[in-house]
């Protein structure tokens, strides 16, 4: 009858048993150890924020948005410069409780305000050639002693004051090209008083009639003019 192995020669086999298992097992790629993952997925390529580090995972500001950049250019121009904002006196907003109502078929202008009526006040308008326009318009610009220049000729008349072409107040409210159009005083104050029909568009007031309109209104008044 065969003797039966000893118990070291037992734990002997087991052993060896073992170590053919665990030769199989890292021959597959495996092992019986702890932290060790399956070559498989050691050689798999890392998310692009683990490549990069664990910092880069946490969420960044996106860039600054740079300026538009000058129309027609190739984008390797400099950003186009931010333009200033306007002051309040450059923008024409038509003020509610204030206007200027200037009636062309009488020849008289008026200033409506807070309730009150200003005038009403003679005036001379355009020739039928060059009319006066009709409509609503605002308060451009007022200028006190304003210099007169031909936009045909470009000539600069250099009399300014109450004796200048345009008086000594100007109260714009329309421009069409290089074209202004306005309220101002005349050295010829003959021509009010007829409520003649000779200017190139303009509209003219004795000086003390204008210097009173121009105290009373500011930019943005509302001007409305109708035939």
């Amino acid at each position: 009858m065969p003797s039966q192995p000893s118990r070291p020669s037992r734990a002997g086999a087991k052993s060896s048993r073992l170590s053919a298992a665990s030769s199989k097992l890292t021959a597959l790629g495996l092992s019986l150890g702890l932290g060790m993952l399956p070559v498989q997925a050691q050689n798999k390529p890392a998310p692009a924020w683990e490549a990069v580090g664990a910092s880069s995972a946490i969420p960044t500001a996106p860039p600054a948005v740079l300026p538009a950049l000058v129309p027609g250019s190739t984008g390797t121009t400099q950003p186009e410069a931010i333009q200033p904002a306007p002051t309040p006196t450059a923008i024409a907003v038509p003020i509610s409780n204030s206007r200027i109502l200037l009636a062309l078929g009488r020849r008289e202008i008026r200033l409506e305000r807070d309730g009150k009526i200003y005038g009403p006040w003679p005036v001379a308008i355009g020739d039928p050639k060059t009319p006066t326009p009709t409509g609503t318009f605002a308060v451009k610009n007022m200028v006190i002693n304003p210099r007169y220049a031909s936009t045909r000729t470009g000539k600069v008349n250099p009399t300014v004051g109450p004796n200048g072409p345009l008086g000594d107040r100007w109260i714009g409210f329309k421009t069409q090209g290089p074209d202004q159009f306005g309220i101002h005083g005349t050295p010829w104050p003959t021509w009010v008083d007829q409520r003649a029909a000779v200017t190139n568009g303009c509209v003219r007031m004795k000086h003390e009639h204008v210097r009173k309109l121009f105290d009373l209104v500011d930019i943005g008044t509302a001007v409305v003019i109708t035939r």
